[in-house]
């Protein structure tokens, strides 16, 4: 009764709801002594399940009032970038933003720009050239590109000098891949083989060893013990230069918007583009 006229209810109707309530469960969730009923053990496991969730409602509105970061973020990359650019622009954002979980997976442009179409990331950062309509970008490093063979190849003068040479990548939707083969489709080459790995480590280490050739951002190299085993050459302007670009796919939430502001100068706002039928540049 005391519960009935707690919640402004009459005494069956609440009964009633208990009823539903068990059967939805699969559990009895109370217990009657008498006059009296008392919560099972069932019942006191369901209460705490309900107290957590009652919680986790109150953090999601003080979220949207307060707009402050908290909670999960799923954010993609490219190796490289997460390699390389990552580190320190992580520990920035972790110092700014204690109570965001950063969750990173790396993967190609076009693996990632999937991930993001599903809604499985919440943002990556893909590189050029990329093609995905209502998505949203921002320009925020730039790479240069560079091709990678064993020391004991000499000078290049072509993409012709590679005809007999094994391309050494990521899989298909790798930016950078699809780079160097329009580079030697401008000779018609097309190598005899390829051969697929999915790190640096492993791509730079195999070219070392004489197996074929790479491209790769420069960045990378320094880190690489194996990189001084190898010999780099320039690639032409138009293939060499790459920006990494920081994408997204619908609303900006609390935490993808702090990570954008550590690109954005504070008197400037953020140069947002969409990436439609073709692709627009955006500055950094």
């Amino acid at each position: 009764m005391r519960a009935a006229a707690k919640l402004n209810r009459v005494q069956s109707n609440v009964t009633t709801r208990i009823r539903q309530l068990e059967e939805h469960v699969g559990a009895r969730l109370f217990r009657r002594e008498g006059r009296n009923i008392r919560l099972s053990a069932e019942g006191h496991k369901l209460l705490g399940y309900a107290g957590r969730l009652l919680q986790l409602a109150d953090e999601a509105v003080s979220e949207m009032r307060t707009g402050k970061p908290r909670g999960v973020f799923r954010l993609g990359s490219l190796e490289s970038t997460a390699g390389s650019r990552l580190p320190p622009l992580l520990s920035r954002y972790h110092a700014m933003f204690p109570e965001v979980i950063v969750e990173l997976a790396t993967g190609t442009t076009g693996a990632l720009i999937k991930r993001l179409a599903n809604f499985e990331i919440e943002a990556a950062f893909v590189s050029e050239p990329f093609c995905v309509p209502q998505l949203q970008a921002r320009a925020v490093f730039e790479e240069q590109l560079v091709l990678v063979t064993s020391r004991i190849v000499g000078e290049l003068s072509g993409p012709a000098d590679l005809r007999s040479s094994t391309l050494i990548a990521f899989a298909q939707g790798c930016s950078y891949r699809k780079r160097v083969e329009e580079w030697l489709a401008t000779e018609d080459i097309v190598p005899d083989r390829v051969l697929e790995f999915a790190s640096y480590q492993a791509m730079i280490a195999c070219v070392a060893a004489g197996t074929g050739f790479a491209v790769v951002p420069r960045s990378v190299l320094s880190d690489l013990r194996s990189s001084k085993g190898i010999r780099q050459h320039d690639l032409p302007k138009q293939y060499a230069l790459s920006r990494t670009h920081l994408v997204w796919n619908g609303e900006v939430s609390p935490a993808l918007n702090g990570l954008i502001s550590l690109f954005v100068d504070t008197r400037e706002k953020p140069n947002l583009r969409r990436h439609g039928a073709r692709f627009e540049k955006a500055s950094i």
